[in-house]
């Protein structure tokens, strides 16, 4: 049975393209009695149209969704609305994608499947105006916290590599030499910690450094 809401209860929009995991935030949120669910979107312009007609005290943002992904409409909301609090729900713990998230002015970030166990406390906390991110991430940001980047040239190699081009394909794209690829192959590898370009490319795709 839905308890009802008190006088100053949490207003939530949750954004997300998979009806069903809506429902279960909804069901979720429907217990609490210091929580209401305000509004749902199902891709990132949803996200942007609901929060300007409902201006939620907490928005629950799916990083991967059609038309706009979640980063995007996380970056346009906080541009029109500074003081929005955003937790994003997302099954990526890399530590790339983790940056992108709070430079894009996330509050929250939580693993789709550890919400029953931190969902409603990071909703709290946030509503406080804590920063709140689940322990893998943290994990994910202190393990590469000093790891030197990748530069813009190197991380197009890595795509490519993960596109299943070879060396000279590669070379040939990108309008280099080959013997440039291979450079950049092994100071890939090396900075990543990789076994072989396999290796390599399923590192980056992890820790959010290249799409899969």
């Amino acid at each position: 049975m839905r308890l009802p809401p008190t006088d100053q209860a949490i207003r939530i929009l949750v954004a997300d393209d998979h009806p069903l995991f809506r429902q279960g935030v909804a069901a979720l949120v429907a217990t609490e009695p210091d929580m209401t669910l305000v509004a749902e979107a199902s891709d990132g312009r949803e996200a942007i149209q609901q929060f300007r007609a409902h201006r939620p005290d907490i928005t629950l943002m799916d990083l991967v969704m059609p038309e706009l992904s979640g980063l995007d409409a996380t970056m346009a909301i906080r541009g029109e609305f500074p003081d929005a609090r955003i937790i994003v729900l997302t099954t990526y713990t890399g530590d790339v994608q983790i940056q992108r998230a709070l430079r894009a002015g996330a509050r929250g970030y939580l693993i789709k499947n550890l919400l029953h166990k931190e969902l409603l406390d990071t909703i709290r906390a946030v509503h406080a105006g804590k920063r709140a991110l689940a322990a893998e991430a943290t994990f994910e940001l202190s393990e590469h916290a000093t790891d030197e980047p990748l530069a813009a040239a190197d991380l197009e190699v890595l795509r490519l590599i993960a596109a299943g081009k070879a060396n000279k394909q590669i070379a040939a794209e990108l309008e280099t030499t080959e013997d440039a690829v291979k450079g950049r192959v092994k100071r890939i590898l090396v900075r990543l910690g990789a076994k072989d370009r396999t290796h390599a490319a399923m590192i980056g795709v992890k820790r959010g450094l290249i799409e899969s």
